[in-house]
């Protein structure tokens, strides 16, 4: 198998997703680091192979991956085990839309370059922009919060796609401040998946660059 190579940003929520899958799955890769706050991901060599300059993106098998849901996909295709997905087709629908409900709708209008834009372009103060970010997180956690089991994991015993993209989300949501004390199941979920070894792992402060 040729090296995988996983190029992300230590604090990218959509990079953290992915490396916890790979965790999961026991995939050794090597990280390439891209500094979003430096434009490492708007260099001419890396928008050739990735044309919206995002991270992650995964090289593997021969390929370029991006966005990391359709990453996460590809190795759940590739390497079955641990599921990250249901195989029945309404479980997997129910399983997409948690993980979507963090991925298509709070991540997106928090991404840094939307902050970077109602700061700059936009004129907004800095407490402005946090604002923001708290109110987007608790729209989609209050949510989220209503589809979450009263027990266990969003995978039951083990973790699935939807868990991978909370503990990123809720990673962000302390940063920022955000009063999650009103998402008592998401708290639990998000407590109990950091006591696995793939979460703690993938974790920015486990992976910050020196």
């Amino acid at each position: 198998m040729s090296e995988i190579i996983l190029h992300d940003y230590f604090r990218s929520s959509a990079s953290y997703r992915v490396r916890i899958a790979l965790n999961l799955k026991g995939m050794n890769y090597t990280a390439v680091p891209r500094n979003l706050l430096e434009g490492a991901n708007r260099k001419a060599d890396y928008l050739e192979r990735n044309p919206q300059g995002f991270v992650p993106m995964l090289s593997i098998d021969g390929r370029d991956l991006t966005q990391s849901l359709a990453i996460i996909d590809y190795l759940d295709a590739k390497h079955r085990e641990p599921a990250l997905l249901p195989s029945d087709p309404a479980e997997r629908a129910q399983t997409m839309a948690q993980a979507l409900a963090v991925a298509a709708d709070i991540h997106p209008v928090n991404n840094l370059r939307i902050l970077k834009y109602l700061k700059n372009e936009l004129g907004q103060e800095q407490d402005a922009v946090d604002d923001w970010y708290r109110h987007w997180i608790v729209e989609g956690f209050t949510a989220l919060e209503a589809m979450a089991p009263a027990d266990g994991l969003f995978g039951g015993n083990a973790p699935n796609l939807a868990d991978i993209c909370l503990v990123p989300q809720m990673y962000n949501a302390r940063r920022f401040k955000t009063p999650i004390d009103g998402f008592p199941n998401l708290v639990r979920i998000d407590a109990a998946l950091n006591e696995i070894d793939a979460f703690q792992k993938a974790h920015p402060d486990a992976v910050k660059p020196d």
